[in-house]
């Protein structure tokens, strides 16, 4: 079938037909998501998508999640797309009132597809700074931060922001504006443990690398440390991007790191949505 995207269902029926309730996710930004890759309309991790919505749900709203209602709306969001889309799964509730936010309220469901962008390749320079995202165990829509110091570091000559603890040799790393860090020793990928977003690439490419054999460490790395790794790069639902530079720190092509990282990257399975 021809694709016609982008594509916006709520509750399953075109969100445009329904704009008091986007005016309602807009007013007041409360609300949770995943993000994802669909291709031939199956997703990697789609179980990890739908712990990531089932926790959300009963984080925010003290709610079960309609697993097989919203599974639904998907594949039908990515048949409307052409089965290949960049689709992302927002759930919200148009009768929350930050006046009462403990009151029981029903839960509404945005699904959206628009055409799939390209891995991508361009190594980032990424600038630190010090952020820590709120609430950093959940996707909440509260991503203000997120890309206002990503356009300040865009604005002073950078790709994107790195955020960090705290000030100076101290400070330790956490994770990107819309992505996790990996570093690589030249024998094996350092995830930094922090309070930060668990990406479900993250744990796709753990799973990934463990199952080709490549050793994995999770430890606090200290943003002083960055000059010691040979390599660094970024992973979020777009893919994997290599990091040519924090801050003063300069980092040559891996060319065998983004080859390990792609075999991860192929080892979890694509399941039908």
């Amino acid at each position: 079938m021809s694709a016609s995207l982008p594509v916006a269902l709520l509750n399953g029926a075109p969100a445009d037909a329904e704009p008091a309730a986007l005016r309602a996710l807009a007013q007041s930004n409360y609300g949770h998501f995943t993000a994802l890759r669909v291709r031939d309309g199956a997703a990697q991790g789609l179980d990890l998508h739908f712990e990531r919505l089932r926790q959300g749900n009963a984080e925010l709203f003290g709610a079960a999640l309609d697993e097989a209602a919203v599974r639904g709306w998907m594949r039908q969001a990515a048949e409307a797309a052409g089965r290949d889309c960049a689709m992302r799964v927002v759930l919200f509730a148009r009768g929350f009132d930050h006046r009462q936010p403990a009151r029981e309220v029903a839960v509404d469901v945005l699904v959206t597809a628009a055409a799939s962008s390209p891995s991508p390749l361009r190594a980032l320079r990424v600038r630190s700074c010090r952020f820590l995202r709120p609430v950093p165990h959940l996707k909440h829509t509260g991503t203000f931060p997120l890309h206002h110091h990503r356009r300040q570091a865009l604005l002073a000559g950078w790709d994107d922001a790195l955020f960090v603890d705290g000030e100076g040799e101290g400070a330790r790393v956490v994770e990107g504006t819309v992505w996790n860090i990996g570093f690589w020793d030249g024998a094996g990928v350092v995830w930094p443990q922090a309070p930060a977003l668990r990406g479900t690439t993250e744990r796709l490419l753990q799973a990934g690398l463990d199952a080709i054999g490549v050793a994995q460490a999770v430890r606090p790395v200290a943003l002083a440390e960055a000059a010691s790794f040979r390599a660094a790069f970024a992973a979020n639902a777009n893919g994997v991007q290599p990091i040519a530079a924090i801050d003063a720190v300069e980092y040559a092509a891996a060319p065998e790191l983004l080859d390990l990282l792609a075999a991860a990257a192929a080892q979890p399975p694509w399941q039908p949505l």
